[in-house]
């Protein structure tokens, strides 16, 4: 027999028709049927072996073969919608959930194989840190630092040195003996005329001047001529100028020089052996 087309495919044999047709009923008595393709592109998962197939099935010929063998583009031959239509009359009997499916199908709700994808846009909040610098004003407390000045009375301690009596009767010796001033002064003078008061006057005046000369160094305190105008500053030498007349408000001063002072830088004492014997000024003389 010539071969002939079937709808919608390529050239189908009638032997091939027939084997498919007789495979699919004598599925019904016992051979095993995979989920059934109710239309073209309807695969579902395999049992067995969790992975998408067609329906499978043992065949009178002792072959398992796909009897209906489709794609999208090729929908199936009427012999081959016959044994899809009475086996999925079983399987929809013993398959609730299969059943449900197809209510829906034939309901109109499409299959995801036909439904193209969709974008779906998810609206996402977009969360934008945005770091805030808070100025915080802090109290400080200022510490003021007054200084208080108090007055401090400045001790100072002098040394008082007590004079010795050796020097000073050294010296009444030393003038004693080049001047004989203590029997100049010890003398009573009323009885004397000027004139011999004077005579006398020299002499001890000339032995004061060389024992001064000799055993003490002095120069004046002032270096100014006597009767000249000087100027006192403030913090002179009160020791070494004394002021007289109308002292009156503080320095500084200016006046008359009336004397220029004398001042010692060195003495040249004779040392003595003896300290007991510096209080005879003068022995006591006794002619034979």
């Amino acid at each position: 027999m010539p071969p002939r087309s079937g709808r919608g495919h390529g050239p189908v044999s009638l032997k091939q028709d027939l084997a498919s047709f007789f495979g699919n009923i004598g599925s019904l008595a016992g051979a095993r049927i995979g989920p059934p393709c109710l239309r073209p592109g309807f695969t579902f998962l395999d049992p067995a072996s969790a992975r998408p197939a067609s329906c499978f099935l043992r065949t009178p010929f002792g072959a398992t073969a796909n009897p209906y063998p489709m794609s999208q583009n090729t929908p199936p031959s009427f012999l081959s919608r016959i044994a899809i239509a009475i086996g999925s009359f079983f399987a929809i009997l013993g398959n609730g959930q299969l059943a449900g499916g197809v209510v829906r199908l034939r309901g109109g709700e499409p299959l995801a194989a036909d439904v193209p994808p969709q974008r779906v846009e998810v609206p996402v909040e977009k969360i934008i840190e945005k770091i805030v610098e808070v100025r915080v004003e802090v109290p400080v407390e200022k510490i003021v630092e007054k200084v208080v000045e108090k007055p401090v009375e400045k001790r100072v301690e002098k040394t008082v040195e007590v004079a010795t009596d050796t020097a000073a009767l050294q010296l009444l010796g030393l003038l004693q003996r080049e001047a004989r001033f203590v029997d100049f002064i010890q003398e009573e003078v009323a009885p004397y005329t000027d004139a011999e008061i004077g005579a006398a006057a020299r002499v001890v005046h000339q032995g004061c001047r060389k024992v001064l000369g000799t055993h003490f160094t002095m120069s004046p305190v002032r270096t100014e001529a006597e009767g000249s105008r000087i100027t006192l500053q403030a913090g002179f030498d009160a020791a070494a100028v004394r002021l007289t007349g109308n002292v009156v408000g503080q320095a500084p001063f200016t006046g008359t020089l009336g004397h220029r002072g004398w001042q010692v830088s060195e003495v040249k004492l004779p040392q003595l052996t003896d300290a007991k014997a510096a209080a005879i000024l003068a022995q006591a003389e006794v002619e034979l």
